[in-house]
């Protein structure tokens, strides 16, 4: 089966915020897709965010991190395990 490209979801921020500020909207998230969220934020942004991709069609999600790549935090699909990385490297 061949691996969708992955959906990024950028959620980082410039200055600091509260957690009133929303969250950008959703990008299209293709079903079975891999979503890997974003950029530099508090970490309750990053739960906020989780939160809000449960319910998505997306296969799993991970969270970037500059130094490892993408680490697979929520999974609904076999193919992805929670803490896999997946070698990814973003502009």
């Amino acid at each position: 089966m061949r691996m969708l490209e992955p959906v990024i979801y950028s959620i980082g921020v410039s200055s600091p915020i509260t957690p009133s500020e929303p969250l950008p909207p959703l990008p299209a998230i293709p079903r079975g897709s891999l979503v890997v969220v974003e950029g530099r934020a508090p970490i309750w942004r990053y739960g906020m965010a989780l939160h809000l991709l449960h319910g998505s069609p997306a296969a799993a999600i991970a969270f970037y991190d500059p130094r490892l790549g993408a680490v697979v935090v929520a999974s609904h699909n076999p193919g992805f395990a929670l803490g896999q990385v997946i070698d990814l490297t973003l502009p």
